[in-house]
């Protein structure tokens, strides 16, 4: 990412300072190791949405304390890394918050006591680590490797949330502690085998299993911290721990059994196979961690206990060795500009603590006395001797993948700094010590720990061990058991490995690989490209089709639909036919329904907008009589004001528009009158149905019932709208600001880009202007008379500012828009922001007295309601001048 002066980076002690955040967590993570490996199993649950007997729970127990130790002590040494990584980034301070952010998500994913709380981490690490993944965002490598382990760890968190609905409705609940208690039932249900398999895919994407174990090398593209961090104990090893934390529930069947370690096994020989033909660094680890993961999945489908043990020391010794050696990569990288381990040697003369430190992680990689590593290879391997079946195979896929590892960590931790020297940069030197200190300690732990593992991790592996089980278990290791089959096991992987380092077996696979190139497209990576290839070309097709520009497709296309699916549905409803046959018609009715259905007709016939507004209008008020014959005076009310502004509206519109012409053909004439003509007649039948079969309401009742006694009001509708639902109109209220403020934004943004049409220029008239001073207050003084009796007779605030609207519409055609402006004498937009204000703070009375947000409150004929009431009119004054002023103006 290119630099920005305007930008300071943040100074280099920040790392320093920031990852004492991360080191007080380990700290207190540290004090919980005795109570916790005595048994004790802290937990903190509070009420998240009690309807849903939902809590935001959290545990520690074993399993928890051994990954939140790891995720906080290696961040902490990361948090340092970083800062001398990125030392004088302008960005610096974004990745520190991206980190952090991390950091917390997967504290808590590891300590999650339920399993809602559990996934709403899980989605929070996809998120936190897309956001790291693709920090150097104006890098299209980045944004696209950030995107791929998005989407495919993503669609494996969708798959996860199913599972984990299914569980907890099997298991009557969500707690993870209980769910072993529910193992019986869980095993028994019938939906055992889908729980599983969607937990799997949710594990499987985020933990790089095959087939989807390609995000997780692209996934390189990333600083080196963020590759050391989510490769080393956090984010891959995210599945691994749900695997570890529901085998207690989901284990033990031959299901889990095959699947889990099926899916184990071919990761763990796909991912040594294919790092070691790699020359990059980076990706070399990378493969080499989609192989750790497999075997971590394999020993966890095993189900035993000494798999279970060999497991939680795997997840130690790969944690230290693997973010070391990421680190380590990301220093050489950082001093060096070379990444590429054909191009690299010599370099322990120039970076010799550096090269200490490799080589401490990579002998542990490799599993060679006396470092933790030798201990773990050798209860792996007795843990795979004593697989319940399979055990030669499984046995032996073990040894083939540790051959490779053994080989791979010379390349990488030897080859680099002992290897013949190919032209080191001549300033290459000892990188700070901020990039030094964490693979020093992380390599250093390695060989401590190794040299008295029982006293320093065994009782922490047990307690681990235990919770993966659901039962205690006890572990003893050392460095010597004597002379047995683990051992020749292991003699015979190190010799191997060492061999195949030696012979350079890292460039005949990348021969080989390069032979096989042809066929690449049969890869996951490549079904992944081809998937979101196809995804776009279907949404750009459907975008082509659905969104094309024109307001005429898009009306056909949703009145075509509407008429296919309900209509299909109305015709196969009798009720109505001798509805139609039955129904009393009046002659009022009949010649309101008639003019409006002449005007409609005019409307569609005529060549002039004028005429086509005029008959639209006559159409509105029509309706609005039909409001008052079926007696809804204050919807007659509405629709009468609405209509007129309407019409203003429209007239401000179309005078900037182009002479009126005629671009359709007759076929899409006739086309558009059927289809129109068919959608007309099923809103008919629609009222027609729902007139012959009518529910009984239940609200209506209780609103007039409750009306005078509850709202103090005579009009129910007023009394709803103010009172009972009054959140609602407010909500209401917004959304109608927000739309005026949206048309003026837009209208200002146009103006500014291009000139625009003039304004309508209407022709003066004396006698006109001269009605308009008469007219103009007694229209204000009817709207504020609305407003005052609306609560109890036809009215209210809406109407009321209405018609105040239509007053200063008035106006504005008699003596233009900046006489209008002087006249209102305040901006449309004080009146909205007034109104909302008004309208909020009504409520507040209420929470005063401890009644609940807008409640109305009386004092004889004055409530709170009326200033709510008094809110709206204002906003609606305000929504519409604002758009008339916006539109009438140059």
């Amino acid at each position: 990412m290119s630099a920005d002066p305007h930008h300071a980076a943040p100074p280099a002690r920040a790392g320093w300072l920031l990852a004492l955040l991360p080191l007080a967590a380990f700290a207190g993570f540290a004090t919980q190791i005795a109570p916790v490996v005595a048994g004790a199993t802290p937990r903190l649950a509070l009420a998240w949405v009690p309807s849903l007997d939902v809590a935001f729970s959290l545990q520690l127990d074993g399993l928890s304390l051994l990954f939140a130790l790891l995720i906080s002590g290696i961040g902490t040494l990361i948090t340092i890394y970083a800062g001398g990584y990125l030392s004088g980034h302008p960005q610096l301070g974004r990745f520190y918050a991206l980190l952090l952010l991390f950091t917390v998500a997967m504290v808590g994913l590891v300590c999650a006591g339920d399993v809602i709380t559990l996934f709403v981490f899980w989605e929070l690490t996809s998120i936190s680590s897309y956001l790291l993944i693709g920090f150097d965002h104006e890098r299209a490598a980045a944004r696209a490797a950030a995107l791929q382990a998005l989407l495919v760890t993503g669609g494996g968190g969708l798959a996860l949330l199913a599972g984990l609905l299914l569980l907890r409705q099997v298991a009557g609940g969500g707690e993870l502690w209980r769910l072993s208690e529910q193992a019986a039932a869980i095993h028994a249900s019938a939906l055992y085998l889908p729980i599983l398999l969607l937990v799997l895919a949710g594990a499987c994407t985020k933990s790089a299993q095959v087939p989807f174990h390609f995000w997780l090398p692209g996934a390189m593209e990333a600083p080196a911290p963020v590759s050391a961090y989510l490769h080393s104990a956090t984010m891959v090893t995210a599945g691994v721990y749900l695997l570890a934390r529901l085998q207690p529930a989901l284990g033990g069947s031959p299901a889990w059994h095959y699947l889990v370690s099926l899916a184990g096994a071919a990761t763990m020989v796909t991912g040594a196979v294919l790092a070691l033909a790699q020359r990059d660094l980076k990706r070399l680890l990378a493969y080499s961690t989609v192989s750790a993961l497999g075997t971590l999945v394999l020993l966890l489908g095993l189900g035993t206990a000494l798999a279970a043990q060999a497991a939680m020391l795997f997840l130690v010794v790969h944690s230290l060795y693997k973010g070391a050696l990421f680190m380590v990569a990301g220093a050489v990288d950082h001093e060096t500009g070379r990444r590429d381990v054909t191009a690299l040697g010599g370099l322990r003369r120039a970076m010799p603590w550096l090269a200490a430190a490799a080589l401490a992680a990579g002998l542990s990689m490799a599993g060679l006395p006396p470092l933790l590593g030798f201990i773990s290879k050798e209860l792996l391997y007795e843990a795979k001797l004593q697989a319940p079946a399979a055990a030669a195979w499984i046995t032996a896929a073990g040894v083939l993948a540790n051959v490779l590892t053994v080989a791979v960590a010379g390349a990488v931790a030897v080859r680099p700094f002992w290897g013949a020297a190919r032209g080191a940069p001549p300033g290459a030197h000892e990188p700070p010590l901020a990039l030094l200190l964490g693979p020093l300690v992380l390599a250093a732990l390695g060989l401590v720990i190794g040299a008295a593992p029982d006293a320093l991790l065994a009782p922490l592996i047990a307690a681990a061990a235990g919770a993966v089980r659901g039962e205690p278990t006890t572990i003893a290791l050392a460095l010597w058991h004597g002379l047995n089959p683990v051992l020749a096991l292991s003699a015979v992987t190190i010799a191997a490995g060492v061999a195949l380092h030696a012979v350079d077996a890292r460039r005949r696979a990348e021969q080989v690989a390069t032979g096989l190139r042809s066929w690449a497209w049969l890869t996951p990576g490549r079904a992944y490209q081809r998937a979101v290839s196809g995804l776009l070309a279907v949404a750009g097709m459907q975008t082509r089709v659905l969104q094309s520009g024109s307001l005429s497709a898009y009306v056909l296309i949703v009145f075509a639909t509407l008429l296919a699916t309900v209509g299909t549905a109305v015709l196969w409803h009798p009720i109505w036919w001798r509805r139609l046959m039955l129904a009393p018609v009046n002659l009022p009715e009949v010649a309101v329904c008639l003019m409006m259905i002449a005007a409609a007709l005019a409307a569609t016939r005529t060549t002039s907008r004028l005429a086509a507004i005029a008959a639209l209008g006559a159409v509105g008020y029509g309706i609005a009589l039909l409001f008052v014959f079926f007696g809804a005076p204050d919807l007659a009310l509405t629709q009468f004001a609405i209509e007129t502004l309407t019409v203003i509206l429209f007239l401000l519109v179309i005078y900037r528009l182009p002479p009126f012409s005629l671009l359709s053909s007759p076929a899409v004439h006739r086309r558009d009158a059927l289809l129109a003509g068919g959608v007309g007649a099923l809103m008919a039948a629609l009222v027609l149905v729902a007139s012959a079969s009518p529910l009984p309401s239940r609200l209506a009742p209780y609103f007039a019932a409750q009306s005078v006694p509850g709202g103090h009001g005579g009009n129910v509708v007023n009394v709803i709208l103010v009172d009972f639902r009054a959140l609602d109109t407010l909500g209401e209220s917004v959304v109608l600001a927000v739309a005026a403020i949206g048309v003026w934004s837009l209208m200002r943004l146009r103006r500014d880009a291009a000139p625009m049409a003039p304004a309508p220029a209407f022709p003066p008239s004396l006698l006109f202007r001269i009605a308009t001073r008469y007219v103009f207050p007694l229209l204000l003084l009817f709207s504020i008379f609305l407003l005052l009796r609306g609560h109890d007779a036809p009215g209210g605030g809406f109407v009321g500012g209405l018609t105040a609207a239509a007053a200063f519409a008035l106006y504005l055609l008699a003596f233009g828009t900046a006489a209008a402006r002087q006249r209102l004498r305040v901006a449309p937009q004080a009146l909205i922001g007034g109104g909302l204000l008004l309208a909020g703070l009504s409520g507040l009375p209420a929470m005063a007295v401890g009644q609940p947000y807008l409640t109305g409150l009386w004092a004889g004929a004055l409530g709170t309601p009326l200033l709510f009431d008094g809110g709206v009119y204002l906003v609606v004054v305000g929504v519409v001048l604002l758009m008339l002023f916006s539109l009438a103006e140059d």
